[in-house]
């Protein structure tokens, strides 16, 4: 009974994050100004990082984990470069 309430729940969580995978990616393409498609793609990676999550729930491999972990290192890293890029013009100063 738990594994099915379990699958049901995986499968669930998976249909609504490919949702704001494809809402994320529309606003990033659509996005009138450029800070709503750093706003787009911030969503984009957290939405990528744990649909990631969902499929190491899925298979109970541990692959996907350390993978979720560094799309979320460098999603970080990318969002705080573009951020900084927005507001000074630069990235390195």
């Amino acid at each position: 009974m738990s594994e099915t309430i379990l699958s049901v729940a995986v499968t669930a969580a998976q249909v609504m994050l490919a949702a704001a995978m494809a809402l994320a990616l529309a606003r990033m393409i659509r996005g009138p100004r450029a800070q709503d498609r750093v706003l787009g793609l911030d969503t984009l990676y957290v939405n990528a990082m744990l649909m990631l999550l969902v499929f190491g729930i899925r298979t109970g491999s541990t692959l996907y984990f350390e993978a979720a972990l560094v799309i979320a290192i460098l999603g970080f890293v990318a969002t705080a470069a573009l951020a900084k890029f927005l507001m000074r013009g630069e990235v390195i100063e």
